[in-house]
């Protein structure tokens, strides 16, 4: 019989019935350690107290009213954003894809208002991964993700990520945008160079291009700024952020400068479920405790002892593991002589939860408020299952 779920996700065959902190549950009563965050999403890990505080209180009030009413919900999550970033205006939507929708959206439409109509296509980096929309696929590049949707869509032209020299040339008269990861997350855990990436700032001033940075994965606290674009002093014009904003709510948001944001006028973009007053209380909660003084030097010090102990472990086993990459709680392992999957469903057997990525890598991405108590077990079941693995290969 044809499942009653579409069959798109390779599920494992686990369901969980409780979550607390950075563990979870399954119904058999097994438990789990929770390093992928349901992929970088539940930053305060599972029934943070804050969250479910403000959850419940809005559930009591109202739910939703759409978008041709005020939601002051999302007036207060906007100015913090606006507070804690580059953006004078925010835009909310309902997931990374959406909010990677409005940033191509702006591109094309900033520079029609501005009579160069011409301008409507955005330069990408090969690895990227945007979103699972015809656009934000194309967008991406990937042929495993465009596989059985041709024609592809128009619009987007691809170079080597940190290829600075490509990218220079591959700019046109039709050229709209730069778009990039500062750490590419589903194409292996690829931390950009921070001069690539301050010169990228240069390069779409130089040519009068928008810059935009998809932080869907990389934002709210990930690599240990609130946002992966502090590391660079460089700021973008526009910005996707999604996953750990909400702590597991489905919320997005698009951030832009007011030059850039100003195109978008009444009846040009909407959501009906966008920045609805559930998601809106959900994101100010998760904003207000990530960024309160010291949570992010705490996140700062775990991810470095983290990233120690990986690298030992590394050192260990470089056969098995080649290279531990990232940047704050957005790590990656580079497998050598064992296929991530197998690496990934040994960690689960012990207990340990992971996520896959490109280029034969294991993402470890465990909650924000993960403390020395976790760290060491996560390391020791990563210590056990790679002399075991590294044993069968002798």
């Amino acid at each position: 019989m044809f499942p009653v779920v579409m069959p798109t996700y390779a599920r494992a065959d686990v369901a969980f019935e409780k979550g607390e902190g950075a563990y979870l549950w399954a119904e058999d009563g097994r438990r789990f350690l929770d390093f992928g965050s349901g992929v970088a999403v539940t930053a305060l890990g599972h029934c943070h107290p804050r969250l479910v505080a403000a959850l419940t209180a809005q559930a009591g009030r109202v739910w939703h009213t759409s978008n041709m009413y005020r939601i002051p919900g999302q007036e207060r999550v906007a100015a913090k954003l606006v507070e804690h970033s580059f953006a004078d205006s925010v835009f909310f939507c309902n997931s990374g894809a959406e909010a990677m929708e409005c940033c191509l959206k702006i591109a094309r439409k900033y520079h029609d208002e501005s009579g160069r109509p011409e301008r409507y296509r955005v330069i990408c980096a090969n690895g990227a991964f945007h979103g699972r929309t015809l656009a934000t696929i194309a967008a991406g590049g990937q042929e495993k993700h465009l596989k059985g949707f041709a024609p592809v869509m128009d619009g987007f032209d691809h170079v080597p990520y940190g290829n600075l020299n490509a990218l220079r040339d591959a700019i046109g008269a039709e050229t709209a945008a730069i778009l990039v990861e500062p750490v590419q997350g589903e194409g292996g855990i690829v931390r950009g160079d921070p001069d690539y990436l301050r010169r990228l700032r240069a390069t779409a001033d130089e040519f009068g291009l928008l810059l935009i940075f998809d932080e869907v994965q990389t934002g709210i606290g990930r690599t240990g700024r609130l946002f992966a674009y502090q590391h660079l002093d460089v700021a973008p014009d526009v910005m996707a952020v999604a996953k750990g904003l909400g702590g597991g709510f489905p919320v997005g948001a698009c951030l832009a400068t007011e030059a850039a944001a100003r195109c978008l006028t009444p009846g040009s973009h909407g959501s009906t479920f966008g920045g609805n007053p559930l998601a809106m209380a959900a994101a100010e909660a998760v904003l207000d405790t990530v960024t309160e003084p010291g949570f992010l030097d705490r996140v700062n010090h775990v991810a470095a002892s983290l990233r120690t102990g990986l690298e030992t472990l590394q050192a260990r086993h470089p056969a098995v593991i080649e290279e531990v990459r990232g940047q704050g709680l957005m790590l990656g392992l580079k497998c050598g002589a064992v296929e991530n999957i197998a690496l990934m469903r040994r960690l689960f057997d012990a207990g340990l939860l992971t996520v896959a990525a490109g280029d034969n890598v294991v993402r470890l991405l465990p909650p924000l408020i993960i403390g020395e108590t976790e760290t060491t077990q996560a390391l020791d079941i990563l210590a056990g299952v790679l002399a075991d693995l590294d044993g069968a290969r002798s």
